[in-house]
């Protein structure tokens, strides 16, 4: 029976038997391995592949929205009253999760499918059009060392937290898993080695994608995916120098209003705005918007399940903010974020390369700050938006000012993390904090170990 669980990952490489057409619909032979030169042939399998892992990507329980939005349910101590029936949230929102808990383990499944989706681009690289080589290989680099990225800021100690070179973090697979064999109880490799697998993953895409490429990733994508993992590691001089290679660009500016950096409120699908540097597009037939799910209130498409304290709003902006603006009233208080079940997740935004930045210039005190700009001017650059003035730009003002900008986007608990901010009564590196590997991948993998306090 173990091959009916063995890991998560091994069944995504079942879905590119989609890609290729079968000449003989009834020809169907029940094998647990597929033959790589039969399910990518052409360079055209290859892209419609490619499209199909930004799909996996996309999923509710990956970038989709509720691995960002389980972050925010652990770092919350007073703005998020959940009145949900979900007994996963429920644990999250208690700090309490179990190791049997289904969106842990749907998090986990959902990334290594998605990892497993662009191992097979990867590995059939070369049946791609030469002109097109580079950009394919680049998207499916960007999304496996995001995706690496996240499974283990979620799944791993942070990597302040003691000895990233001997702290667990998730199995890295580079490879396409096409069958079931002892190969595939595969060991949790460290913390430092997956942030130097993702590290690599994103810098190769960032060499190799396009400056622009539609709504899919370009360059400045991978650019400001690895602002956010140099920051997470306390790297300052990497993190701004490769949030100002975004910023640089000029393919990117703030929206006129803060609101208008979102979907708008119960609109049909649209476009990403300006300010998106990478989005997972949602569409009323594809995709799905996770925050949406449970952020955004029964009129809009949610389930109105997380209410956002009014005490919350009023303590934390300014009557002046326009910010403050960016919630709505529905019977209870709850954030314009995402009020459409059909917007885009917004997954990297230019207002957080500005305060990447200056947050790292503030920190480095260099002679000349990275990108010319000092960190009061980036500062003043998104509190403008918001209608605010910047008289100082303290450590302190810029990672508040993050709270006020970055508010429900899935960043409180990371930000906790790496800054040692003890959350409510729970230490920053508590044991609470870390999801647990899941059980059924721990009962699938004889090689797996499990996190401490599960």
């Amino acid at each position: 029976m173990k091959k009916t669980y063995i890991y998560n990952l091994i069944f995504a490489s079942m879905l590119l038997a989609t890609v290729s057409s079968c000449k003989k619909a009834l020809d169907i032979n029940p094998v647990d391995t597929i033959e790589q030169s039969k399910a990518l042939q052409t360079s055209k399998d290859v892209e419609v592949a490619l499209v199909g892992s930004y799909s996996a990507l996309g999923s509710r329980n990956f970038y989709g929205g509720r691995p960002f939005l389980m972050a925010d349910f652990l770092a919350n101590t007073d703005a998020i009253e959940w009145y949900g029936t979900y007994e996963e949230l429920t644990q999250t929102i208690n700090k309490s999760l179990l190791k049997t808990n289904t969106f842990v383990d749907n998090v986990w499944a959902d990334g290594y499918t998605t990892i497993n989706d662009v191992n097979n681009v990867i590995a059939s690289i070369s049946k791609v059009d030469a002109a097109k080589k580079n950009k394919v290989e680049g998207e499916a680099k960007f999304i496996r060392g995001s995706a690496y990225f996240d499974l283990v800021r979620l799944f791993g100690k942070a990597y302040n937290d003691g000895s990233p070179t001997t702290n667990l973090g998730v199995p890295i697979i580079l490879t396409p898993t096409t069958s079931v064999t002892d190969a595939s109880y595969v060991s949790r490799a460290t913390v430092a080695a997956v942030y130097t697998q993702a590290i690599a993953d994103l810098t190769d895409a960032e060499a190799k994608l396009p400056a622009t490429n539609g709504f899919f990733a370009t360059k400045y994508s991978a650019a400001g995916m690895l602002a956010r993992l140099y920051l997470q590691m306390g790297n300052y001089s990497a993190a701004a120098n490769a949030a100002n290679r975004v910023i640089a660009s000029g393919n990117y500016s703030l929206t006129p209003a803060f609101i208008d950096a979102f979907p708008v409120m119960g609109s049909s699908p649209g476009s990403n705005t300006t300010e998106d540097v990478f989005s997972i597009q949602v569409r009323t037939l594809t995709g799905f918007n996770g925050f949406n799910e449970f952020y955004g209130s029964s009129t809009y498409g949610g389930r109105g399940d997380a209410v956002i304290a009014q005490d919350w709003i009023d303590n934390t902006y300014s009557t002046a903010d326009d910010r403050i603006n960016a919630f709505y009233d529905d019977g209870d208080m709850y954030t314009s974020k995402f009020a459409n079940p059909y917007g885009n997740v917004s997954i990297i935004r230019l207002a957080e390369m500005y305060l990447i930045r200056a947050e790292c210039n503030a920190r480095l005190a260099p002679a000349a700050p990275i990108g010319g700009q000092t960190p009061l001017q980036d500062l003043a650059v998104v509190r403008s938006r918001a209608g605010l003035t910047t008289t100082t730009a303290t450590l302190a003002n810029i990672l508040n000012e993050r709270k006020l900008e970055l508010a429900f986007e899935g960043f409180a608990l990371h930000d906790a993390k790496r800054t040692q901010t003890n959350i409510g009564s729970l230490a920053w590196n508590s044991n609470a904090l870390v999801f647990p590997i899941p059980q059924r991948e721990m009962d699938a993998n004889k090689n797996l170990v499990q996190n401490p306090g599960y």
